[in-house]
């Protein structure tokens, strides 16, 4: 566990140290074959302004804007510009996520469901027990996006972001969602293995062993830590994929008093439905 931990602190330092690099040189502009096999679909770097305030990141909405029809979402005569993170982007986005209300809203309810169900008995009871594991809950989801979302994905040329599919059925999507866990796109705009993913989840889970209790720093709690992790980014990237249908459909449908409530709230426009 030692060893893994050194690793870890060199990925991130040298992480850090490119995302700050004053200059980068942007990819080289190509055109691929988007995914699908049954599509042509193209994409096309577009020019990233190395700025954080300029970052871009959100997928473009086009695929999603054709989810619901018989077309593809890119035709010859339609390109889909795909613009890489740079290092500094992969870092504000990491910092978005850090400070996002969702985070701490997330680590409140894991650290009352752990304290209602006897989760780490070591913690004890009241608000110091459940203090306890609330910074445990949120040290987990932290260091998982620093590690993989930043260190790793910087360092392996990975995007962090998801991207949705543009298929039709749902068992097509859901199948397509669940295996992100698996397969990623490169900053070069095609798809590969998920490396940042893997390795960001077993760094995490054995950087975990420096705060849980010493009862729960095995081989095998490690490994029990590290499979859940696969599987929570599994059902996180579902969430993603059917999100803003649920979005959508909660729109359609709202009174408009609600609509009136969500449109004063403090919350960013793009995770509004």
């Amino acid at each position: 566990m030692e060893l893994i931990t050194r690793v870890l602190a060199l990925t991130i330092a040298v992480a850090i140290g490119q995302g700050f690099a004053q200059t980068q040189e942007p990819p080289a502009s190509t055109t691929i074959d988007e995914g699908a096999k049954q599509h042509a679909a193209s994409i096309q770097h577009a020019e990233l302004n190395q700025d954080s305030s300029s970052c871009t990141l959100r997928v473009p909405d086009t695929i999603r804007a054709n989810a619901g029809t018989s077309q593809p979402p890119a035709i010859a005569d339609k390109v889909l510009p795909y613009s890489p993170l740079s290092p500094r982007c992969k870092f504000h986005l990491f910092l978005r996520q850090t400070y996002s209300p969702y985070t701490f809203a997330s680590a409140g309810f894991q650290a009352t469901w752990d304290q209602a169900t006897g989760q780490w008995p070591q913690f004890g009871g009241g608000m110091q027990g459940w203090g306890k594991r609330f910074g445990t809950s949120l040290a987990d989801t932290e260091s998982r996006r620093l590690i993989q979302s930043f260190a790793l994905s910087t360092l392996l040329h990975q995007d962090p972001r998801y991207f949705p599919s543009y298929k039709k059925r749902l068992i097509s999507r859901a199948w397509y969602a669940a295996t992100r866990v698996v397969i990623v796109r490169n900053d070069i705009g095609s798809d590969g293995f998920n490396t940042s993913e893997f390795l960001g989840a077993l760094f995490a889970s054995s950087l975990q062993n420096a705060y849980y209790p010493r009862h729960y720093r095995t081989f095998g709690d490690t490994m029990s830590r590290y499979g859940g992790a696969l599987g929570s980014d599994a059902l996180d990237y579902l969430l993603r994929e059917f999100t803003p249908d649920m979005k959508r459909l909660f729109r359609r449908h709202a009174p408009m008093e609600i609509q009136k409530i969500e449109n004063k709230l403090p919350i960013p426009a793009e995770d509004k439905p």
